[in-house]
């Protein structure tokens, strides 16, 4: 994936969901490509924000997740959620 077609995707299925903002790391990364069962090394983007952990986040993550897999043709995409002290 370009940095291009990854910018399009931030400005147009994520920060419309959630525009207080996000950070996005890059990372090398790994998995296991089930339909081949080998392991593909190679880039991959992480993306953090910090929002409320209720329904209407995870309905936005769901789709999200989504869209990614369709548009990359990925086979999944890990979220991690977890609790966090935040003062703002």
């Amino acid at each position: 994936m370009s940095e291009g077609l990854w910018s399009d995707f931030v400005a147009s299925e994520i920060m419309p969901r959630f525009p207080e903002g996000l950070t996005v790391l890059d990372a090398p990364g790994q998995w296991q490509d089930k339909e081949r069962n080998t392991i593909v090394k190679g880039p991959s983007k992480h993306v953090r924000l910090i929002v409320p952990a209720d329904a209407e986040v995870k309905e936005k993550l769901d789709s999200i997740v989504t869209d990614h897999k369709q548009r990359f043709q990925q086979q999944g995409v890990g979220i991690v959620i977890r609790p966090a002290c935040v003062s703002l």
